[in-house]
């Protein structure tokens, strides 16, 4: 393992690199035989499953229930509203045969060329149009509304440029989907749920991110407003980390939904939709890690304690005689520990792993803690270890988890703010943005301008700010450059 963690390629020699040995070496994902696509692996997974859990919870405390809606969808679907097609058009996969057959030489098959569909049937880069498709039938009164859809699945997204978690052809994501009776109820959901992203990046993620709405040329196919979640990276660039859309009456009108109001009179309802994938495990590891592996917040830790006793075989069984009521104390309070009393691996082996793996803290004991009573602990975030009485252990690890919780979105609120810089110059922009940041700059408003200022420095515009907050400048900036509202541009 000492070989393995040499090999991880250091952030300041190739940040890129990095991140991409990281996911390997912590058994995160690997790469798989359809090209563009990955195998998140079981502790990649496990992460995932912590991101579910908590983001549905949180779904459902305002109202939305899960549902599962069909992967293929029309072609004819996409066409009806004409600004959506046109944002997917170029990432579509299709499907046009539903057959094989074996091939002349009978050593393999190939498309029954007349298994031709009728209508192509498009693999679901997004789902607005079959669900919008699907509410006709469900929206007939005012009293159907709401309606607050969640679904949990894949799409796929035809990339020629792919990287593990951040931009793959197929990957896992939310998206809800809701109807509402007036437009009022409809931005307010859209702005609510954004405020369910912050918070979840923020608490559980420890990510501190920007909110703010989308560019016209950024937001997403058919919106009339994207609002967004941007959070910085330490190589200074933003990630956009989660988008809630308020997509109007464009997707109703197109598919005819239609119901009564409550003066009994024809009316359109009014739309959102919001979604985060599994871009975010891509956040967390970007955010907070090392050059020693991952570093996990306790939240969404799938390992949050790992304890290792030391020592021959007769010790080790004294030493978890002793350990075992303090792990069924930790689990009975929430908290996931494992065990490794594995004797085929060598005790700096698996402080290595663990390590590289982000597990939070680390509780090692011997024979000579257990004569001594006391127990090693270590903390992932610092790498910081001591040896500490074993009495009241499990109150210090469960205080020490909430601490490192603390402690590394302190870090990274930090690390972002040192990276906010106020720019009203232009050439000064050009320059500095260089080397990355966030940059609160004013802007004409115009397409143009934004085109102009990607074209020369490769920045782009991540959001309008909700609001700017000159004190600390916390929570207000953007990948490279930011604008704000037309009220305050030059």
């Amino acid at each position: 393992m000492a070989k393995e963690l040499k090999e991880l390629t250091k952030r300041a020699d190739n940040y890129s690199q990095w991140y991409n040995d990281l996911i390997v070496k912590a058994d995160l994902a690997e790469q798989s035989a359809v090209r563009g696509c990955m195998v998140i692996k079981p502790y990649g997974y496990a992460i995932w499953e912590k991101m579910q859990q908590q983001l549905d919870k949180m779904f459902k405390e305002t109202g939305a229930q899960n549902a599962y809606f069909p992967l293929l969808i029309p072609k004819s679907f996409l066409s009806r509203e004409a600004e959506h097609v046109e944002g997917f058009a170029k990432e579509c996969a299709v499907v046009t045969h539903y057959r094989l057959k074996t091939n002349d030489a009978g050593d393999g098959v190939v498309v029954d060329p007349n298994a031709r569909l009728e209508e192509e049937l498009i693999v679901r880069p997004t789902s607005e149009t079959i669900i919008w498709n699907t509410y006709k039938n469900w929206i007939q009164s005012w009293r159907d509304l709401p309606l607050m859809c969640n679904q949990w699945c894949n799409v796929m997204r035809w990339e020629m440029r792919t990287r593990p978690f951040l931009r793959t052809s197929e990957f896992l994501w939310q998206e809800g989907h809701c109807a509402f009776a007036t437009r009022e109820e409809a931005d307010a959901n859209a702005k609510l749920m954004l405020k369910v992203y912050a918070k979840f990046a923020e608490e559980w993620m420890a990510v501190p991110v920007m909110q703010g709405v989308k560019s016209e040329t950024e937001r997403f196919a058919g919106a009339l407003d994207t609002y967004t979640i941007e959070a910085m990276m330490q190589d200074g660039k933003a990630l956009q980390s989660g988008t809630s859309h308020f997509l109007g009456q464009n997707f109703a009108k197109a598919f005819d939904v239609t119901f009564l109001n409550k003066e009994n009179k024809p009316d359109t309802p009014w739309a959102t939709s919001w979604g985060v994938s599994t871009r975010l495990i891509g956040a967390l590891i970007m955010t907070h890690s090392d050059d020693n592996g991952l570093v996990l917040p306790p939240r969404l830790a799938p390992i949050q304690v790992v304890v290792i006793p030391l020592g021959k075989a007769e010790q080790v069984a004294a030493v978890e005689e002793k350990l075992n009521p303090v792990i069924e104390q930790l689990r009975a309070l929430g908290i996931s520990v494992k065990l490794d009393d594995a004797d085929n691996k060598r005790p700096g082996f698996k402080f290595a792993d663990y390590e590289l793996k982000g597990v939070p803290v680390r509780l090692v004991m011997g024979a000579r803690d257990l004569e001594n009573g006391t127990i090693e602990v270590m903390r992932r975030d610092t790498l910081e270890k001591e040896s500490v009485p074993f009495e009241g252990i499990v109150e210090r690890v469960k205080n020490l988890l909430e601490d490192i919780q603390q402690n590394i979105f302190k870090k990274a609120v930090t690390y972002r703010d040192a990276h906010i810089y106020e720019c009203d110059n232009y050439e000064e922009f050009k320059e500095k943005v260089k080397d990355g940041g966030f940059f609160l700059c004013h802007w004409d408003g115009t397409a143009e301008t934004e085109a102009k200022i990607k074209e020369e420095t490769q920045a782009t515009i991540r959001c309008v700010p909700f609001r700017i907050r000159t004190d600390t400048r916390r929570g207000y900036g953007i990948r490279k450059t930011i604008k704000v509202p037309r009220a305050h541009c030059t």
